[in-house]
């Protein structure tokens, strides 16, 4: 299951969102994490969910893909629509049994919120999946750049995240190969008591923190060897260029976010 996770994961493909400027895509995610909010009513989550998955298509990662990568994913956004349904109490009630009853607000807030959660995590999967780490860096580092006219480390805290970003999958795989390796020492990671689970966990957590930072090692060192100092008087050798579509893009959003504040309730 983690070796199928997506967020983190670059997929090559010869799409529109791919060939976007990396700059646009930042924006473009940073504009829809704000105007997700303004989202409250049926209709508007509606087109929210549309624009998403017409996102999706646009950047011709197969579905069946993102829908194997996000399983983790839905059950904590199914947590989610449960926990609003059982323990917001405003509203008509809708249905009661027993000690469970639910009401009109709980149904109404757990699946918006649920839906919000999950348009997020689609979206953000999808500037990772179209943009690979080296671009995000020079998008971050470009949008960022006049912070370094007050001596921000611009290019350090870029270049911080893509890597954080590139070993989230590795760390994924290196996470299920230890597994397997417990599990087949007779670790049970699936059953027993929570408490048992909890212990169990430890044999895990020990040679993962171990392998991670010997990653880091070796990290450093490949970047000192090479002669990395920072991002002073570096050169690029894939320059940035802003184009129509990335206008397109954004303004596509602009429109939306217009009939969104037009359809609030």
């Amino acid at each position: 299951m983690m070796d199928k996770m997506i967020f983190g994961r670059y997929v090559p493909a010869e799409s529109v969102l791919h060939r976007m400027d990396p700059r646009s895509k930042l924006v473009l995610i940073f504009l829809f994490v704000c105007i997700v909010f303004l989202a409250n009513n049926m209709l508007t989550y509606g087109l929210l969910t549309v624009y998403t998955f017409l996102m999706i298509a646009l950047s011709k990662v197969p579905i069946r893909f993102i829908y194997t990568g996000l399983k983790p994913v839905l059950l904590l956004v199914i947590f989610t629509l449960f926990l609003h349904l059982f323990l917001t109490k405003e509203g008509e009630v809708l249905f009661r049994f027993g000690w469970i009853t639910i009401y009109e607000e709980g149904l109404r807030q757990g699946i918006f919120i649920s839906l919000r959660f999950f348009l997020l995590i689609l979206m953000t999967s999808i500037l990772t999946l179209t943009t690979t780490p080296i671009e995000i860096t020079d998008g971050l580092e470009s949008l960022l750049a006049p912070l370094n006219k007050i001596k921000f480390p611009v290019h350090e805290l870029a270049l911080m995240m893509s890597i954080s970003l590139r070993f989230i999958p590795t760390l994924m795989q290196e996470t299920d190969k230890i597994m397997k390796a417990q599990t087949a020492r007779g670790v049970d990671f699936s059953s027993g008591p929570i408490k048992e689970r909890i212990k169990a966990i430890i044999p895990l957590l020990i040679p993962l923190f171990v392998s991670s930072f010997k990653r880091a090692e070796e990290l450093a060192v490949a970047m000192e060897s090479r002669g990395y100092r920072g991002g002073e008087g570096r050169t690029k050798y894939r320059q940035l260029n802003w184009g129509l579509k990335d206008t397109a893009m954004l303004a596509m959003l602009a429109a939306l976010t217009l009939v969104l504040i037009l359809l609030r309730t």
